[in-house]
């Protein structure tokens, strides 16, 4: 498969599981090859918070994903939170774009000193590493001062800080055009063409 249509979306233990289920079937609708790592503990937010109950396994994760999202099954791979052979572990293999969404905060702590204990954190130092886009959808409030220090050595290094904070101008009617709003963001950095929200500028609704 191509590189340039391979990602890596990791969901981590904040809130906003919606956003990363969301930017999920994005990518999937744009013919994406998605490689998804999601950790126990996004797990239980993705149930509490999407009312999505997905199964531990690799293999029957990926049939509730793809029954849930009615998605192309050969552009999905999940990750189990221990597969060192995957090849987001690998320099000479990994996708040069990742994005975790949502980012908790110890994630955030972990990525920035490199702790690699998990596959989602490895793959996000391979990334840096290899000078390809990490974008990290942080979302805590308030911010301490630990956590602004960890955010500000992963801009300084490279990665994108993109607090899950989405705008108002857009005059949203309900969640779900909130949720749309930080998707939209996170595409256009992407390069990703998407038709969500309107550019500042370009249209108005």
């Amino acid at each position: 498969m191509s590189k340039q249509k391979a990602i890596t979306l990791a969901m981590t233990g904040a809130s906003g599981a919606p956003y990363g289920l969301r930017l999920l079937e994005c990518l999937l609708a744009a013919d994406y090859h998605v490689y998804f790592l999601i950790s126990s503990a996004a797990r239980v937010v993705m149930a509490t918070e999407h009312d999505l109950k997905l199964p531990s396994g690799p293999d029957a994760m990926k049939a509730a994903l793809v029954e849930h999202l009615g998605c192309n099954a050969d552009k999905l791979t999940v990750c189990g939170k221990e597969d060192w052979f995957s090849p987001v572990a690998s320099g000479s293999a990994a996708p040069k774009q990742m994005i975790v969404c949502p980012c908790s905060a110890g994630s955030v702590a972990s990525i920035a000193h490199g702790i690699s204990d998990n596959l989602i954190e490895r793959a996000a130092d391979v990334v840096l590493k290899e000078r390809g886009q990490l974008i990290l959808v942080v979302r805590e409030a308030p911010f301490s001062t630990l956590h602004l220090e960890n955010m500000l050595k992963l801009s300084q290094i490279g990665a994108t800080i993109m607090p899950a904070a989405p705008g108002f101008y857009h005059q949203p009617k309900s969640i779900e055009d909130l949720i749309d709003f930080m998707v939209a963001r996170i595409l256009d950095h992407l390069g990703v063409e998407q038709g969500l929200v309107p550019r500042w500028g370009y249209d108005h609704r």
